[in-house]
């Protein structure tokens, strides 16, 4: 199934994680909060995240302490 993936910015605490697992998912933006970056998604969420990133996206998600990588099997826009 596909995974569409964002970021609340709003709960996020730029702790690093999902960028220290999924880097080629997650990096920072300007004010140092974690955004999707996939495919140049720019955190919209209306990217699909590769088959092959899939358990990288999983482990992000679980290992995120604020809960804000939000993932759908639909695109958010």
């Amino acid at each position: 199934m596909a995974k569409y993936s964002t970021v609340d910015k709003g709960e996020c605490i730029a702790c690093g994680s999902c960028g220290a697992i999924a880097p080629e998912i997650f990096d920072f933006d300007g004010e140092g909060l974690a955004e999707v970056i996939f495919g140049g998604d720019n955190n919209k969420g209306v990217t699909e995240i590769s088959a092959d990133l899939e358990e990288a996206l999983q482990e992000a998600v679980e290992g995120c302490p604020t809960d804000c990588i939000k993932v759908k099997e639909n695109a958010f826009a």
